[in-house]
């Protein structure tokens, strides 16, 4: 309400940010790492000196991570800095991966499911199971 208001008289606003791509994928991968290791967002937050909400903005790209706490949280999640700005294979090559896609492999769910299908060694067991989940999903 201010805003229009303040626009309908002339005054200068500040442009609200948003943040960027860079930040977005920085904090997804400090998410997805931090899911794959089983620590809650506030067990990182104590390891790093933060608040529970700033681990949450960190993982949403809407605050910027600084490079000392980036060092932090790499060392709390085991992963040298650089993971946080390596490029995947799926994401480099191939298809494009939706949104929705990146939230699923984020989630927990995406996180057990990957666990405990990277352990089937058999690739027929493998395909089996990708048929039957393309099978359910078509349905």
């Amino acid at each position: 309400m201010i805003r229009m208001w303040a626009l309908r008289i002339g005054l200068p606003m500040a442009k609200t940010k948003s943040p960027k791509p860079v930040d977005r994928y920085v904090g997804a991968r400090i998410r997805i790492q931090r899911r794959a290791h089983g620590i809650s967002q506030d067990k990182l937050a104590e390891l790093i000196g933060v608040t529970v909400q700033q681990v949450r903005k960190y993982e949403w790209g809407t605050n910027r991570v600084s490079a000392s706490r980036l060092q932090q949280i790499a060392l709390a999640l085991r992963v040298p800095p650089a993971f946080f700005f390596e490029v995947s294979p799926i994401m480099s090559k191939g298809p494009k991966v939706s949104a929705r896609m990146r939230e699923f492999v984020s989630s927990p769910q995406g996180v057990i499911l990957s666990r405990a299908f990277a352990k089937i060694s058999d690739r027929k067991v493998r395909r089996i199971i990708v048929t039957l989940v393309e099978r359910i999903a078509d349905h």
